[in-house]
């Protein structure tokens, strides 16, 4: 198929090579004109995985309306604040009523309060069908071609088989769902977490403190998707527990290494000029703060990172509260 990925971070790259691995006719569309005629010309996206080399059949280009017109698959893999922007300059080019449109951005718009295909659903509202993708998909892995597996969801069952079958091969296995508010709110939220862990890293907290975070982390995030209309079951699979342990763990997630950076004292501002990447917890953790109020659910790990992010907290007295809340059943 046609397809054309929509931004050229680090995960936008390693799903155009998917993709291209897969057989399809791929477009990478760059924001950045000089940076698009760089990759197009060294097939390399150095900002971002400076050892992956892009096959030549991948189109680089840094003209939207040639991305999407030519498509029959758009990928949208933005940051969170962009896909407003980006959605309505797409459906000014074309209503995508013969689209399939793809978000593999996990993250809110702070200023909207909306989750990403809810933001394509409202500005792009013509569109064929609307699908999510989230999982457990560090990009420098995947990079490498080394196997990993995640969810697609839509609420069109044989609209999220035809994108399985676009991405699978013998290093990505996407399984399919229905539940895309669930897979949604799992890919928001566990960036939140992985700040948290970060803190505890960095802190110096052993494991014992890290399990605890990922299984109670786990309970919150199951509160506020099920409460917001998300089945139980998507919680306990790769999008839910699955990208939980992955982001919460590993030493390339950017938010547990700007949670890190919290607990050693840096600001947000020095945290943010220390990388070109989207540190999407942080927006993520204000709007849920806000949710879980309006909702009125439970969810102290979240609060706790609220204060310490917004409100100048430190770690160590947000992390002292959490241990000092009155005991409950589990």
């Amino acid at each position: 198929m046609k397809v054309s990925v929509i931004g050229a971070g680090s995960w936008g790259t390693v799903l155009a090579q998917i993709l291209n691995d897969n057989g399809n006719d791929v477009t990478l569309w760059v924001r950045n004109k000089e940076k698009s005629e760089k990759i197009a010309s060294s097939r390399c996206n150095a900002a971002y995985l400076p050892k992956l080399t892009l096959d030549s059949a991948i189109k680089i280009t840094n003209n939207l309306e040639t991305s999407v017109k030519r498509a029959e698959v758009l990928v949208f893999v933005v940051p969170s604040e962009s896909l407003k922007d980006i959605s309505t300059r797409v459906a000014e080019i074309d209503n995508c009523s013969d689209k399939i449109l793809l978000s593999c951005t996990k993250g809110f718009d702070t200023q909207l309060g909306m989750r990403m295909s809810q933001i394509i659903s409202a500005y792009i509202p013509k569109a064929k069908a609307i699908a999510v993708l989230s999982g457990p998909n560090l990009a420098g892995e995947l990079a490498k071609r080394q196997p990993g597996a995640t969810v697609i969801a839509c609420r069109d069952l044989a609209i999220a088989a035809r994108l399985q079958e676009l991405f699978i091969n013998n290093y990505f296995r996407p399984y399919i769902s229905q539940d895309v508010n669930g897979v949604e709110i799992c890919g928001c939220l566990k960036n939140s977490m992985a700040l948290v862990s970060g803190m505890m890293f960095g802190m110096q907290f052993g494991e014992n403190c890290q399990a605890a975070l990922i299984t109670r982390g786990l309970a919150e995030i199951t509160r506020l998707g099920t409460k917001l209309g998300a089945q139980q079951d998507t919680f306990y699979g790769l999008a839910g527990i699955g990208d939980l342990v992955a982001t919460c763990t590993s030493t390339q997630s950017r938010n547990r290494r700007a949670g890190e950076a919290l607990a050693q004292g840096k600001t947000l501002k020095e945290i943010y000029s220390a990388t070109n990447m989207v540190i999407e917890g942080i927006n993520t953790t204000k709007v849920v703060y806000s949710l879980a109020k309006q909702e009125k659910i439970e969810m102290p790990i979240v609060n706790q990172l609220y204060l310490v992010l917004f409100e100048e907290k430190s770690v160590r007295a947000a992390l002292n509260a959490l241990m000092s809340r009155k005991g409950k059943r589990e």
